[in-house]
Protein backbone atom coordinates (compact mmCIF):
# COMPACT_ATOMS: atom_id res chain seq x y z
CA UNK A 1 0.00 0.00 0.00
CA UNK A 2 1.25 3.49 -0.80
CA UNK A 3 2.81 5.03 2.38
CA UNK A 4 3.03 9.26 2.88
CA UNK A 5 6.49 9.42 3.73
CA UNK A 6 8.09 12.50 5.77
CA UNK A 7 11.87 13.22 4.50
CA UNK A 8 14.63 15.11 6.44
CA UNK A 9 18.39 14.77 6.92
CA UNK A 10 20.96 17.18 9.11
CA UNK A 11 23.52 17.70 6.17
CA UNK A 12 21.20 20.19 4.89
CA UNK A 13 18.60 20.33 2.06
CA UNK A 14 21.11 20.39 -0.98
CA UNK A 15 22.99 17.43 -0.14
CA UNK A 16 23.10 14.73 -2.30
CA UNK A 17 21.76 11.97 0.45
CA UNK A 18 18.42 13.49 0.77
CA UNK A 19 17.98 13.48 -3.16
CA UNK A 20 18.76 9.60 -3.25
CA UNK A 21 16.91 8.78 -0.32
CA UNK A 22 14.08 10.63 -2.09
CA UNK A 23 14.28 8.72 -5.33
CA UNK A 24 14.23 5.54 -3.55
CA UNK A 25 11.31 6.50 -1.33
CA UNK A 26 9.13 7.59 -4.30
CA UNK A 27 8.96 4.37 -5.28
CA UNK A 28 6.82 3.42 -2.47
CA UNK A 29 4.39 6.49 -1.98
CA UNK A 30 4.17 10.67 -1.66
CA UNK A 31 6.63 11.67 -0.38
CA UNK A 32 7.49 15.37 1.55
CA UNK A 33 11.07 16.57 2.67
CA UNK A 34 11.14 18.66 5.13
CA UNK A 35 14.80 19.78 5.75
CA UNK A 36 17.30 22.43 7.27
CA UNK A 37 18.32 24.90 4.99
CA UNK A 38 21.82 24.04 6.04
CA UNK A 39 24.11 22.10 7.77
CA UNK A 40 23.15 21.01 10.93
CA UNK A 41 25.12 17.99 11.96
CA UNK A 42 25.30 16.76 16.01
CA UNK A 43 22.39 18.57 16.94
CA UNK A 44 21.29 15.55 18.55
CA UNK A 45 17.75 15.46 19.53
CA UNK A 46 17.51 19.49 19.82
CA UNK A 47 14.18 21.29 18.79
CA UNK A 48 13.83 25.67 18.78
CA UNK A 49 12.10 26.66 21.40
CA UNK A 50 12.53 30.30 21.90
CA UNK A 51 12.38 32.01 18.53
CA UNK A 52 10.90 31.51 14.98
CA UNK A 53 11.56 29.18 12.29
CA UNK A 54 11.17 29.96 8.35
CA UNK A 55 9.66 27.41 5.95
CA UNK A 56 9.87 27.89 2.84
CA UNK A 57 9.16 26.04 -0.68
CA UNK A 58 12.14 24.44 -2.05
CA UNK A 59 12.73 23.24 -6.15
CA UNK A 60 13.41 19.86 -4.97
CA UNK A 61 15.41 17.73 -7.54
CA UNK A 62 12.87 14.56 -7.68
CA UNK A 63 9.80 15.20 -9.46
CA UNK A 64 6.85 14.48 -7.63
CA UNK A 65 8.65 15.37 -4.02
CA UNK A 66 6.67 18.43 -2.14
CA UNK A 67 9.91 19.53 -0.21
CA UNK A 68 10.22 22.98 2.00
CA UNK A 69 13.60 23.92 3.77
CA UNK A 70 13.61 24.61 7.27
CA UNK A 71 15.55 27.22 9.70
CA UNK A 72 15.37 24.56 12.57
CA UNK A 73 16.51 21.66 13.38
CA UNK A 74 16.06 18.05 11.72
CA UNK A 75 13.98 16.92 14.76
CA UNK A 76 12.22 20.41 14.13
CA UNK A 77 11.42 19.46 10.64
CA UNK A 78 9.98 16.28 11.50
CA UNK A 79 7.70 18.34 14.15
CA UNK A 80 6.24 21.28 11.97
CA UNK A 81 6.27 18.95 8.95
CA UNK A 82 4.37 16.82 10.44
CA UNK A 83 2.45 18.90 12.23
CA UNK A 84 1.79 21.93 10.17
CA UNK A 85 3.22 21.98 6.38
CA UNK A 86 1.50 18.42 5.40
CA UNK A 87 -2.62 18.52 5.01
CA UNK A 88 -1.97 14.53 6.92
CA UNK A 89 0.08 12.63 9.04
CA UNK A 90 2.62 10.82 7.85
CA UNK A 91 2.96 7.08 8.16
CA UNK A 92 6.64 7.31 7.67
CA UNK A 93 9.32 9.07 8.96
CA UNK A 94 12.59 8.57 6.84
CA UNK A 95 16.00 10.65 7.98
CA UNK A 96 19.40 11.10 6.21
CA UNK A 97 21.38 9.62 3.71
CA UNK A 98 23.46 11.06 5.91
CA UNK A 99 27.07 11.80 4.90
CA UNK A 100 28.59 9.64 7.81
CA UNK A 101 28.11 6.16 9.63
CA UNK A 102 25.62 6.55 12.62
CA UNK A 103 26.60 3.39 14.79
CA UNK A 104 27.95 3.49 18.15
CA UNK A 105 28.19 6.43 20.61
CA UNK A 106 28.16 8.44 17.34
CA UNK A 107 24.37 8.19 17.33
CA UNK A 108 23.82 10.11 20.65
CA UNK A 109 25.15 13.11 18.97
CA UNK A 110 23.21 12.46 15.42
CA UNK A 111 20.71 14.85 14.47
CA UNK A 112 19.91 12.19 11.31
CA UNK A 113 19.27 9.32 14.29
CA UNK A 114 17.10 12.88 16.50
CA UNK A 115 14.93 13.15 13.55
CA UNK A 116 13.99 9.73 13.37
CA UNK A 117 13.51 10.08 17.06
CA UNK A 118 11.06 12.73 17.18
CA UNK A 119 9.17 10.85 14.46
CA UNK A 120 8.58 7.93 16.47
CA UNK A 121 7.73 10.17 19.43
CA UNK A 122 4.74 11.90 16.95
CA UNK A 123 3.70 7.63 16.66
CA UNK A 124 4.98 7.52 12.89
CA UNK A 125 7.62 4.14 11.69
CA UNK A 126 10.64 5.98 11.66
CA UNK A 127 13.91 4.70 10.24
CA UNK A 128 17.59 6.53 9.92
CA UNK A 129 20.31 5.71 7.05
CA UNK A 130 23.70 6.71 6.87
CA UNK A 131 26.89 5.78 4.79
CA UNK A 132 30.52 6.13 5.18
CA UNK A 133 32.15 9.52 4.06
CA UNK A 134 33.92 8.31 1.00
CA UNK A 135 32.57 8.94 -2.73
CA UNK A 136 31.46 5.52 -2.77
CA UNK A 137 28.12 3.92 -2.94
CA UNK A 138 27.98 1.07 -4.83
CA UNK A 139 26.53 -0.59 -1.56
CA UNK A 140 24.28 1.90 -0.90
CA UNK A 141 22.34 1.76 -4.82
CA UNK A 142 22.54 -1.60 -4.38
CA UNK A 143 20.79 -2.13 -0.69
CA UNK A 144 18.77 1.03 -0.02
CA UNK A 145 15.33 0.18 -2.05
CA UNK A 146 15.53 -3.50 -1.14
CA UNK A 147 15.82 -2.69 2.81
CA UNK A 148 13.36 0.48 2.51
CA UNK A 149 10.68 -2.42 1.42
CA UNK A 150 11.20 -4.22 4.03
CA UNK A 151 11.33 -1.55 6.92
CA UNK A 152 7.85 -0.21 5.21
CA UNK A 153 6.29 -3.76 5.99
CA UNK A 154 7.37 -3.43 9.52
CA UNK A 155 4.26 -2.40 12.22
CA UNK A 156 5.00 0.74 14.71
CA UNK A 157 6.16 0.05 17.84
CA UNK A 158 6.57 2.88 20.36
CA UNK A 159 9.90 3.03 21.10
CA UNK A 160 11.47 1.62 18.37
CA UNK A 161 13.65 3.56 15.84
CA UNK A 162 15.36 1.46 13.13
CA UNK A 163 19.22 2.65 11.84
CA UNK A 164 20.59 1.58 8.82
CA UNK A 165 24.05 2.00 7.83
CA UNK A 166 26.26 1.15 4.47
CA UNK A 167 29.60 1.05 4.37
CA UNK A 168 32.04 2.52 1.84
CA UNK A 169 33.53 -0.09 0.36
CA UNK A 170 32.73 -1.80 -3.31
CA UNK A 171 30.18 -3.93 -3.79
CA UNK A 172 32.07 -6.91 -4.57
CA UNK A 173 33.59 -6.51 -1.22
CA UNK A 174 30.52 -6.08 1.01
CA UNK A 175 29.24 -9.40 3.11
CA UNK A 176 26.04 -8.66 2.57
CA UNK A 177 23.55 -7.54 5.31
CA UNK A 178 23.16 -8.30 9.26
CA UNK A 179 20.51 -7.41 11.48
CA UNK A 180 19.65 -6.91 14.98
CA UNK A 181 23.20 -5.81 16.31
CA UNK A 182 23.57 -4.37 19.55
CA UNK A 183 25.05 -0.64 19.55
CA UNK A 184 28.45 -0.67 20.50
CA UNK A 185 30.19 2.15 23.21
CA UNK A 186 33.24 2.72 21.41
CA UNK A 187 33.79 5.41 19.30
CA UNK A 188 35.37 6.34 15.84
CA UNK A 189 36.91 9.72 17.40
CA UNK A 190 39.24 10.30 20.45
CA UNK A 191 37.80 13.80 20.78
CA UNK A 192 40.04 16.53 22.47
CA UNK A 193 40.08 20.53 21.90
CA UNK A 194 42.42 22.27 20.03
CA UNK A 195 42.99 26.12 21.41
CA UNK A 196 41.74 28.44 18.34
CA UNK A 197 42.90 31.83 20.15
CA UNK A 198 43.31 33.53 23.04
CA UNK A 199 39.93 36.30 23.99
CA UNK A 200 40.84 39.86 25.61
CA UNK A 201 39.43 38.94 29.02
CA UNK A 202 41.60 35.65 29.70
CA UNK A 203 39.51 33.35 28.28
CA UNK A 204 40.22 30.97 24.99
CA UNK A 205 38.43 30.04 21.79
CA UNK A 206 38.57 25.89 21.38
CA UNK A 207 37.31 23.75 18.17
CA UNK A 208 36.99 20.25 18.67
CA UNK A 209 40.14 17.92 17.31
CA UNK A 210 38.81 14.52 17.09
CA UNK A 211 41.69 11.86 15.62
CA UNK A 212 39.85 9.43 13.74
CA UNK A 213 41.02 5.70 15.26
CA UNK A 214 37.95 2.99 14.91
CA UNK A 215 38.60 -0.46 16.22
CA UNK A 216 37.25 -3.34 14.99
CA UNK A 217 33.85 -4.61 17.85
CA UNK A 218 32.88 -7.97 16.74
CA UNK A 219 28.95 -8.78 17.31
CA UNK A 220 28.05 -5.06 17.24
CA UNK A 221 26.72 -2.08 14.41
CA UNK A 222 30.37 -0.60 14.75
CA UNK A 223 31.98 -4.10 14.14
CA UNK A 224 30.02 -5.29 11.46
CA UNK A 225 30.24 -1.61 9.30
CA UNK A 226 33.97 -1.67 10.08
CA UNK A 227 33.82 -5.64 8.40
CA UNK A 228 32.16 -4.27 5.45
CA UNK A 229 28.83 -5.44 6.29
CA UNK A 230 25.46 -3.30 6.17
CA UNK A 231 23.90 -2.89 9.23
CA UNK A 232 20.43 -2.81 10.08
CA UNK A 233 19.83 -2.19 14.21
CA UNK A 234 17.38 -0.78 16.75
CA UNK A 235 17.82 2.28 18.81
CA UNK A 236 15.61 2.58 21.70
CA UNK A 237 13.53 5.74 21.95
CA UNK A 238 12.22 7.18 25.62
CA UNK A 239 9.43 5.51 25.64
Amino acid sequence: MPRRILITNDDGIDADGIKRLAEAAIEFGEVWVVAPHDQRSAASHSITLRHSMSVVPYNFPVEGVKAYSCTGTPADCIRVGSISVMPWKPDVVMAGINYGYNVATDIQYSATVGAALEGEFQGYLSMAFSEDMGDCHEVTDRYLREIMLELLKKEYVPGIVWNVNFPGCKLKDCKGVLRDLPVSRKEFFNDGYKKVKDLPDGGCEYIVDGVYSPSMESGTDYGAILDNYVSIGVVHNIS
